[in-house]
């Protein structure tokens, strides 16, 4: 971590730590008083969170994304927590609000700017395979070697050299596919400047869109990105590994998934005129309730 992104960060935390805690009956009765649209209370329940998601985020750091950026994409996944809380199905809003933060930041993760977007399964891939390797190290009194890292996480040496790669970098572009003479990352994007449907998808969250996207499609497309993208928990399959297991050409795979993708925009589009106007005013009430995070980090930033 560069010494100005630290200061940054130790600011940031000596700020948020003298925001005092909140107790599960405080957790409740700001929870009725959201309901009623009560500004303070979501800003209260809000900030005696904050310290959560930087706990949270430090799981994930090193993977892509500087510490603070994954900190204010953990942030935007907490307010999002706080919006949907109901305390009268028992729990308390940490444990709600983990689950939002994580996917928050996973999805940030994923979808780097300027880089091909990472499935989400492989970011939790890369994270189980550093908290594997740190209890590793702890237990051996060394660094764990690919072999032993393969062994504990019941895969092959290959595919763990592989999440090292991607764990220390970005995927480029035009970096290559597997083996694929010729073929790069950036052979999977249809058009750059459009607006990826996969990106659409997963920043939906909900399986029950992405399937019902995803069967508007001829059943043999819809399989296709499924597994080239490594959808529904797989992983991502090169243009000759779907080829052999559909029975066509690698060429043939290429054709239709890029027509596939062309299908999927449509369908996106589609479903975003449906989206219903409470939707939209919610996604407005969220950003509006960002400014005064950001507002956080920018005064992190300027009492350097």
């Amino acid at each position: 971590m560069q010494s100005q992104e630290k200061e940054s960060l130790d600011i940031y935390i000596r700020q948020i730590s003298k925001i005092p805690l909140i107790s599960v009956q405080d957790e409740i009765d700001l929870a009725k008083r959201i309901s009623k649209g009560d500004e303070k209370a979501r800003e209260i329940m809000i900030t005696a969170n904050l310290r959560l998601v930087v706990k949270i985020a430090q799981e994930y750091s090193n993977i892509g994304l500087a510490l603070l950026d994954l900190i204010n994409e953990g942030n935007i996944g907490l307010m999002k927590a706080v919006e949907r809380f109901d305390p009268s199905k028992g729990g308390k809003l940490s444990t709600y609000a983990s689950w939002w933060i994580k996917q928050s930041i996973k999805r940030a993760l994923a979808n780097q700017s300027k880089t091909i977007r990472l499935p989400v399964h492989m970011v939790d891939r890369v994270t189980q395979m550093r908290r594997i390797s740190s209890e590793l190290a702890e237990k051996l009194g060394r660094d764990a070697t690919d072999e032993e890292l393969a062994s504990e996480m019941n895969l092959p040496v290959a595919r763990v050299t592989h999440l090292k790669s991607v764990s220390k970098k970005p995927a480029s572009l035009d970096s290559p596919i597997g083996e694929e003479d010729g073929s790069t990352l950036g052979e999977i994007v249809a058009d750059e400047k459009a607006t990826d449907p996969l990106e659409s998808l997963q920043s939906k969250s909900v399986v029950g869109d992405v399937n019902r996207v995803l069967n508007e499609l001829d059943p043999r497309e819809a399989d296709i990105i499924r597994l080239r993208f490594g959808l529904e928990g797989r992983d991502p399959l090169t243009l000759e590994e779907v080829g052999e297991k559909i029975g066509v050409t690698r060429e043939r795979v290429r054709q239709l998934q890029e027509q596939a993708l062309r299908q999927l925009r449509k369908n996106m589009a589609k479903m975003e005129r449906q989206r219903t106007a409470e939707e939209i005013k919610e996604e407005a009430r969220i950003k509006e309730r960002a400014k005064f995070l950001q507002g956080i980090l920018e005064e992190a930033h300027a009492n350097q």
